[in-house]
């Protein structure tokens, strides 16, 4: 992390659904270089919240500040965030290299190095022998490969992950967590994952927000969570079923 500078601030924001509130009054801050996982059940609102800080929602109430400017009403392309969601959303009738180049065609800043950025991605990730290949043609893996290369190639400040692994099995998404990481640190992004896996969390996040029921029970670092629980539900959700995790693991293991 960059120190203690906010990239991020949010304060108060409150979103509902036909009358059934999903957030209530949500505030947090995100440090620059950070990696947020924001970790809690299905159906607790981290999503929702993922949303509206890339702009495909609108709150009912409260701010969203991105470097001390206010950016809840603006629009996704104007936020200087980009997205890695769950199902790749990956352009079918496009190459790897395609779908990584289709991100830069809309920024003259990148015309003239566009296939060097989508070589140097390629080689990153791990994708150099899969350039030509269409996602049909690409694991699960290789296809989440290809859309983190997208969003990183325009560079974002900030990047939001929704869920990216659920759908992987266990190797790779092991595999991926080191490659995400690495790439947090040579491209100095900011990113924040959403994710209802604890053991997920704990492997790469400077810090978790912890949810329930569209509310924050608590945001802190992953030692602070275990040994500093601020209520029971942050020692069931997180403490108790991330200890049931590693029995579970120690169980079929010579220690």
């Amino acid at each position: 992390m960059n120190g203690n500078t906010s990239i991020l601030q949010i304060e108060n924001l409150n979103y509902s659904i036909e009358q059934k509130q999903i957030l209530h009054n949500i505030s947090f801050d995100v440090k620059e270089g950070e990696f947020l996982s924001i970790l809690g059940p299905s159906g607790c609102g981290k999503t929702t919240i993922l949303r509206l800080l890339i702009g495909l929602l609108i709150p009912d109430s409260g701010k969203i500040l991105k470097c001390g400017q206010d950016i809840t009403q603006c629009h996704p392309s104007k936020r200087g965030m980009g997205i890695v969601f769950q199902n790749y959303a990956l352009f079918e009738n496009m190459t790897a290299f395609e779908n990584i180049e289709y991100a830069l065609k809309f920024n003259p800043k990148y015309k003239t190095r566009s296939k060097q950025i989508v070589n140097d991605l390629l080689s990153q990730m791990n994708l150099t022998e899969h350039a030509d290949k269409k996602p049909v043609n690409l694991s699960g893996g290789q296809q989440q490969r290809v859309a983190i290369a997208r969003t990183l190639a325009v560079n974002p400040d900030i990047i939001l992950f929704d869920e990216p692994m659920s759908a992987l099995d266990v190797e790779t998404r092991l595999i991926l967590r080191k490659e995400l990481k690495e790439l947090q640190n040579k491209y100095k992004n900011t990113m924040i994952y959403i994710t209802h896996d604890q053991e997920e969390a704990f492997a790469m996040s400077d810090r978790i927000m912890v949810m329930g029921k569209g509310k924050i029970h608590q945001i802190d670092t992953p030692a602070n969570l275990i040994h500093f629980p601020a209520d029971e539900y942050v020692a069931q959700f997180v403490g108790k079923n991330l200890r049931l995790k590693i029995d579970s693991l120690l169980k079929h293991l010579d220690c």
